[in-house]
């Protein structure tokens, strides 16, 4: 698929080992059927979001909840990308985040980490510990900062104001940016986006979540890359319900965010930090 740009050789290589570790996957699933745990779905479908299902590159969003992951079978069952979970805070690594990191790069999915803000802790110190804990792999996608409020939380339960809000996240997207030469990817909900990012961080490429209705009619003119649409879903691979995920263009344009590490609807310029 021809493109305008040329992939640096790092990246051309990791995109190589990817679709030899797809092939071998799915010449794997020709005899394993549906795969481990059951098959492709969603226990509570929305009507809201049917679109989601059919929009052509699909993944998974992961953390220690999910228990162990046959990551070979997800990768059969077409899922191309997981956002696994990474570091929580100052002080927390999900315990499976290695485990998974591995596993689904073996099994040939693209993947990215993500970092949950805390909002009781200084940013400086958060974006320590994920350096301290995410490796740097150039065939990664960007990593995430996922920001909402924490109001399950025991410890931190409470609100910042928008300005300390916004001063946070930009502290720790320039930290993460340093770190994987990669411009990130922010998660958020409706409220949280609502409340702090309503026309704000408009050059960073979004992950919303939606599960009753189209973006649109959540989060308006924001432009949005990922749509996490279903947090029941099922996939073969994976115990019990898992978070599904869409990109919201098609193959070329998935293959230009890869490469460019950046949504192709942007103006996009090479990061400041980048390590290719």
């Amino acid at each position: 698929m021809p493109f305008a740009f040329t992939p640096a050789l790092p990246f051309r290589r990791a995109l190589r080992g990817i679709a030899l570790a797809a092939a071998a996957v799915a010449l794997a699933s020709c005899s394993q059927g549906a795969g481990s745990y059951g098959r492709l779905g969603d226990a509570k479908p929305h009507p809201g979001v049917a679109k989601a299902h059919n929009l052509p590159i699909q993944g998974v969003d992961v953390s220690r909840w999910q228990g162990k992951i046959d990551w070979a079978s997800v990768a059969a069952a077409g899922k191309q990308f997981a956002f696994i979970k990474a570091t929580e805070g100052g002080d927390h690594i999900d315990p499976r985040f290695i485990e998974n990191w591995y596993g689904a790069k073996e099994a040939g999915l693209v993947r990215s980490a993500y970092h949950f803000m805390f909002w009781c802790r200084p940013a400086a110190d958060q974006a320590r510990w994920f350096k301290q804990n995410v490796p740097n792999d150039p065939g990664a996608m960007p990593p995430v900062l996922d920001v909402e409020w924490n109001g399950e939380s025991k410890k931190c339960p409470y609100k910042v104001d928008r300005a300390e809000a916004l001063r946070m996240i930009r502290t720790m997207l320039h930290e993460m940016e340093r770190h994987t030469g990669k411009r990130p990817i922010i998660y958020t909900d409706i409220t949280f986006h609502n409340e702090i990012l309503e026309g704000e961080l408009l050059d960073y490429p979004h992950w919303i979540r939606s599960t009753a209705a189209e973006p649109h009619v959540r989060y308006g003119d924001r432009k949005w890359t990922m749509w996490q649409y279903t947090t029941t879903g099922r996939v073969p691979g994976i115990k019990g319900d898992v978070d599904r995920n869409a990109f919201y263009g098609s193959e070329k344009d998935w293959y230009a965010f890869l490469q460019n590490d950046c949504d192709p609807r942007h103006v996009c310029s090479t990061s400041r930090y980048a390590s290719n």
